[in-house]
């Protein structure tokens, strides 16, 4: 059976760093599980591993496609899957890296996305009534067709919010029957999932505070400043990282108050995070407690391995 290493977890929880020792010990190669790291121009909002931190080792599906392209999850599982087998067919291991939940788990899942066209139109009024009405409206409106998608999405998840609804006017069928239509085949893969948890919050609150504040070094403001000039950027325009600037470069709000946003929008975000990986009982959590290193994580995540491994994963 093909065999996936999977790290996942909240942003700033140290993903980046064990995907690329396990990469190192298990001879693997990562697939970015990322949903803004696969846009160019966004390295520093996205956190994309530089290439002193992938120390050699091979990354996939990150930085190739425009900002002011449209990229589903659909397109990510099937460009994950044909990256996935031309490791493995090098005899190498794949280590899927990322915080989209929505990515891992639907390959994990081996979903079968529906191939109903797009409606743009629709999809211009539906934001349109998001902008009038606001981002709690339009999910809502979701709620009274699908309560089973509505219950997973947050409001300011808009554009999967729009999909969904674009899915049940196209095809007839809630997004949520499609996914259980979809799951009939097994996925021809065997995964070891691990997922980074926190003894406390305020671990990881630390950390996206440190995280921020590193990035505006590394020169996030240019970055944003640079994403908010072209408006044929939509996409770019969501991420966390470069929205929550506008306001300032608007004139509207100091630099400082803006940042703070920014912290207080990334540890939501990492909550939401946290909150899907932990529903997931296939998943191992490792908890990181204070103190707790590289070192101490990775050995957690070996010992994980290798009792998948005496328990016939390799069979």
């Amino acid at each position: 059976m093909k065999k996936i290493i999977v790290v996942s977890g909240p942003t700033a929880s140290g993903k980046t760093a064990l995907a690329v020792e396990l990469a190192k010990r298990y001879d693997g190669e990562v697939i970015s599980a990322d949903s803004m790291q696969i846009y160019t121009d966004m390295d520093v909002a996205s956190a994309k591993a530089t290439p002193e931190e992938q120390q050699g080792i091979p990354h996939h599906l990150m930085d190739f496609l425009d900002p002011s392209e449209s990229f589903s999850v659909a397109d990510w599982v099937k460009l994950a899957g044909q990256c996935a087998d031309d490791i493995l067919k090098r005899g190498k291991t794949p280590v899927i890296c990322g915080g989209t939940g929505l990515y891992i788990s639907s390959f994990v899942d081996n979903l079968r996305f529906d191939e109903s066209e797009c409606d743009y139109q629709f999809r211009e009024e539906m934001r349109k009534f998001a902008e009038e009405n606001g981002a709690a409206a339009l999910l809502e409106r979701l709620r009274t067709v699908d309560p089973e998608t509505a219950e997973t999405l947050h409001e300011n998840n808009v554009s999967r919010i729009i999909r969904a609804l674009e899915v049940y006017k196209t095809t007839g069928h809630t997004i949520s029957e499609a996914k259980r239509a979809s799951r009939a085949e097994p996925s021809p893969y065997r995964f070891i999932l691990l997922t980074l948890d926190f003894e406390n919050r305020e671990q990881l609150h630390e950390r996206i505070n440190a995280r921020v504040d590193k990035m505006l070094e590394l020169g996030l403001e240019q970055e944003a400043r640079n994403c908010f000039m072209q408006q044929n950027r939509p996409t770019a325009a969501q991420a966390i990282g470069c929205k929550e600037l506008y306001p300032y470069f608007r004139g509207e709000r100091s630099l400082e108050d803006c940042v703070e946003e920014l912290k207080l929008r990334t540890r939501q975000y990492a909550k939401r995070q946290l909150t899907w990986f932990r529903r997931d009982s296939r998943f191992h959590r490792i908890i990181i407690r204070p103190g707790d290193g590289l070192t101490e994580v990775l050995g957690e995540a070996v010992k994980i391995i290798e009792s998948e491994k005496t328990a016939g994963i390799d069979e």
